[in-house]
C-alpha cells in the first residue's frame, strides 16, 4: 500500500526555482534511498514534503493526506519523523529531556531508543551540548522515533562522522528495517551501506527525477552517470 506519492513536484526559493519536475512513491515498510549529487535538489524536496517548503505546482500525499502546502507541524503529526542534515538537538536539555519533549504514544519510547542507541541510556542526564557529533545524530534520530512516525526521513544522517559511529547508526537503521514496519527515505553518499538497507531508489538531476526503481537495478553506467563526481 502507498504510504507517500509526490507527483511532478516544482518548489521555488523566492524567484529561484529548485525543483521543476520530482515524483516519488513509498510503499509501507518500503526503504528508499533519494539520490544524486550536492545541489540537485534532494534536500528541497525533502523540505517540501515535510512542509517546510510549500509547492510552487505537483501534489504530495501521505497516508491518504493531501499534504501539499500543509504546514509542518500538521506534517508531523500525520506521522512524518524528520532528521534534518544539521542535528537540531536542544543543546541545553538533557538526552532524557530531549527524548521526553518529542514523545508520542505509541512502540517508540525512551527504553526502546535506549536499546536501539545503549549510548544514549549511558548519557541520559548529560545535556546534549556536552555530547560528540555521532551522540547527537543519534539523539535526533531517537528524538525522531520518540514521535512514533509512520515514516522517518534521515537526511545525511552519517555526514561527518566518524567511521565507527557511521556504522553504529548503519546498524541502527539496519534494525529498524529489520524489526519493524517503519518507511524510511534516506539521503546518503555511501550506496555500499544504502544498498544494504534499501529496496528502492530514486535519483534527482537539476530538480527533477531521472530514474526509479529497484535499488538492486542501479547499474555502474546509471551511478556513474548521474551520481558519481
Amino acid at each position: 500500500m502507498s504510504l507517500l506519492e509526490v507527483h511532478n513536484l516544482a518548489v521555488s526559493y523566492g524567484p529561484s526555482q529548485a525543483l521543476f519536475d520530482v515524483s516519488l512513491s513509498l510503499n509501507e515498510g518500503d526503504v528508499l534511498a533519494l539520490l544524486g549529487r550536492n545541489g540537485m535538489g534532494k534536500t528541497t524536496t525533502i523540505k517540501a514534503i515535510t512542509g517546510m517548503l510549500s509547492a510552487k505546482t505537483g501534489q504530495i500525499w501521505f497516508d491518504g493526506h493531501d499534504i501539499t502546502r500543509m504546514p509542518s507541524h500538521k506534517v508531523a503529526r500525520l506521522g512524518v519523523g524528520l532528521v534534518p542534515e544539521s542535528r537540531r538537538v536542544f543543546a541545553n536539555l538533557t538526552v532524557s529531556e530531549n527524548l521526553s519533549a518529542a514523545a508520542r504514544t505509541g512502540y517508540w519510547d525512551i527504553t526502546r531508543v535506549g536499546t536501539l542507541f545503549p549510548r544514549l541510556t549511558e548519557r541520559a542526564d548529560q545535556s546534549a551540548a556536552t555530547l560528540s557529533g555521532g551522540e547527537q545524530q543519534m539523539l535526533a534520530i531517537g528524538r525522531a522515533l520518540m514521535t512514533n512516525p509512520k515514516l522517518l526521513i534521515l537526511d545525511e544522517a552519517t555526514e561527518g562522522l566518524a567511521p565507527i559511529v557511521r556504522q553504529e547508526i548503519w546498524t541502527a537503521i539496519s534494525a529498524l528495517k529489520a524489526q519493524t514496519a517503519l518507511s524510511i527515505l534516506l539521503v546518503d553518499k555511501s550506496l555500499t551501506e544504502l544498498g544494504r538497507v534499501a529496496n528502492k531508489a530514486m535519483i534527482v538531476q537539476r530538480g527533477a527525477s531521472v530514474w526509479s526503481g529497484g535499488f538492486s537495478e542501479l547499474t555502474d553506467e546509471i551511478t556513474s552517470q548521474y551520481i558519481g563526481v
